[in-house]
């Protein structure tokens, strides 16, 4: 059996998966945040505050207080209305023919894995994404659970879920220097940087 790793945002979608969902949840407040965060917003793109940061400020600014069962909810509303549309239609192709071929398929992505899974769970894919903190009522702090999944991380997640050696065959695709360490783990023939833009 082979195994395909495949990044979600900006690879298998057109845009980031995170910051539509907080749209999707509640817009006016998204807004806000983005406003109020701006001058963070603006540094992280001189890459002068980190990714990490940046996300936890957005999780704690609107989602922070809610339950892990109303998130569940939410992005199965959440992949049921929006993800179909942002989909793109090669790397859609792409996956179809790893499943035809019975492979193993898996998204790696930094998204957290409670907004995407609905949407993995429904195609049958496999998903490894970062996890959110929650207190001892189960409520969401607005912080990361663990290291972010980019980067070294993301080779460390799979790693830990899959015995690499096992595989005849590993497929990766990316489109990041965040995936630069995933896409390392296929040989370079089977190694596809921002393969879907055509």
């Amino acid at each position: 059996m082979n195994l395909a790793l495949f990044d979600f945002d900006g690879t298998i979608s057109d845009r980031d998966s995170f910051l539509l969902f907080l749209k999707y949840t509640d817009p006016l407040p998204f807004y806000r945040s983005c406003a109020v965060l701006l001058p963070r917003i603006l540094l992280f793109l001189v890459k002068r505050y980190p990714n990490r940061n940046l996300k936890e400020d957005f999780l704690a600014r609107m989602l922070k207080g809610r339950t892990e069962a109303e998130l569940k909810k939410l992005s199965e509303r959440f992949c049921a209305d929006k993800i179909p549309a942002i989909i793109r239609p090669g790397a859609w192709q792409r996956i179809r023919w790893h499943q035809q071929q019975d492979d193993e398929i898996c998204i790696v992505t930094a998204t957290p894995r409670l907004i995407l899974e609905p949407w993995c769970l429904a195609h049958d894919l496999k998903i490894l994404g970062t996890e959110l903190a929650t207190d001892s009522a189960d409520k969401l702090t607005g912080k990361l659970a663990g290291e972010n999944c980019r980067g070294d991380e993301k080779v460390r997640r799979i790693r830990a879920a899959f015995q690499l050696a096992d595989y005849s065959a590993i497929h990766s695709y990316g489109d990041t220097s965040g995936d630069m360490p995933m896409l390392q783990l296929a040989p370079e023939v089977s190694r596809f940087y921002k393969p879907f833009r055509a």
